[in-house]
């Protein structure tokens, strides 16, 4: 699973990182994936909408088995 969510992640990445920013997946267990927002998405005021309708969205579609993405 974590492989898979990688994958996803890396199709995300290029926007993060043309705003300046990244996500590093720091665990994935029993569908909850924990993620941690570098350079300017960690302290960005639309981190929490980046997560949520960003990446854990795209996450939810492409591995139906994701129930929650949150952020460390």
């Amino acid at each position: 699973m974590r492989d898979r969510v990688e994958v996803v992640l890396n199709k995300i990445r290029p926007a993060l990182v043309a705003d300046g920013g990244n996500v590093e997946l720091i665990d994935v267990n029993d569908g909850v994936v924990k993620v941690k927002l570098t350079g300017a998405c960690a302290g960005c005021p639309m981190s929490t909408m980046t997560l949520k309708m960003g990446i854990e969205r795209v996450l939810k579609q492409d591995i139906p088995e994701i129930k929650e993405v949150v952020a460390v």
